[in-house]
């Protein structure tokens, strides 16, 4: 396996079942699809949820689901980006006439692969905690109590699956297959969603002047998923390094200023602390290679 090589045989088969409906209109259609199902969803399972709850505790809840400080808040919200899944999987059946689970690839193929990814991604960051420096530079603050969120994990590992799964059946599903049935060139079909992935990932009001620096960090991120999907031919390898990203992010250790209602630690600095985010962001871009080199070689590609 060379590092520079670029062996998309696999990739080929992967978007076979977008070929047939692959016309431009159809996938701007979809798009708009895709955002108005996940509306209506979203209105249709959470707004029955709180219309059952009183406005006060209702008026709570969705205060929380905004900000994921809390950690019902962020359960809320990870289920929710769950619809998107729902939402593309219905467009691929009224819009392109295909079965949902194309969108994923062979599903027992992605089943190993996700298991082989996740086992090399949990050594890595086992690795990662173990070698220095400890706890980020400086002392961890400590979120939740450790009992509860030992009782919460669990619902939390479910949750994050269902968001990132739902992204990557969003955009290296549905987008990526559609965006190369149509065209060739990897710039149209890897760059484009990985640009769309980042602009999700801006958030100014939150990220200070490293929003730009965080966005830039999700495309590369999208990229290199884009890349893993090409070589492996499913979303099972990208499913597990997001899977890993995510649960280190959200349900280990956190920023105060980021969503950190399921973390059981803090970080000692905050996305707007700028000149800890600007020494600690290299060391995100470094471990997201080595997270893509190291997937690459759980499936030998």
């Amino acid at each position: 396996m060379g590092v520079l090589s670029f062996d998309y045989r696999p990739h080929a088969r992967f978007i076979d079942p977008a070929r047939d409906r692959a016309q431009l209109w159809r996938l701007i259609l979809g798009v708009i699809l895709v955002a108005g199902f996940f509306l209506v969803l979203s209105q249709l399972v959470f707004g029955t949820i709180l219309g059952l709850l009183e406005p006060q505790t209702a008026n709570a809840v969705l205060r929380d689901a905004r900000t994921g400080q809390t950690a019902g808040g962020m359960l809320l919200l990870l289920f929710q980006l769950g619809l998107l899944a729902v939402s593309a999987a219905l467009v691929v059946i009224v819009v392109h006439n295909r079965r949902p689970a194309t969108l994923v690839g062979p599903v027992s193929l992605a089943v190993r692969q996700f298991t082989a990814v996740l086992f090399m991604m949990v050594l890595l960051t086992a690795a990662l905690w173990l070698l220095p420096p400890y706890d980020a530079g400086e002392p961890l603050s400590q979120n939740m109590n450790v009992g509860r969120w030992l009782i919460l994990l669990p619902i939390a590992i479910v949750a994050v699956f269902v968001q990132i799964g739902a992204e990557e059946v969003l955009f290296r599903g549905y987008l990526q297959q559609q965006l190369a049935a149509r065209f060739k060139s990897p710039i149209i079909w890897m760059v484009a969603p990985a640009m769309l992935f980042g602009f999700g990932h801006y958030l100014p009001e939150s990220a200070g002047s490293n929003a730009g620096t965080i966005a830039l960090w999700a495309t590369l991120f999208g990229i290199l998923m884009a890349d893993l999907t090409a070589r492996s031919g499913t979303l099972g390898p990208a499913m597990a390094v997001h899977f890993s990203n995510n649960i280190s992010a959200m349900v280990l250790t956190a920023t105060p200023d980021e969503m950190s209602g399921l973390a059981l630690y803090v970080l000692p600095f905050g996305i707007g602390d700028e000149a800890a985010m600007a020494a600690w962001l290299p060391v995100d871009f470094g471990f997201m290679l080595v997270s893509w080199l190291a997937a690459r070689l759980a499936i030998r590609a």
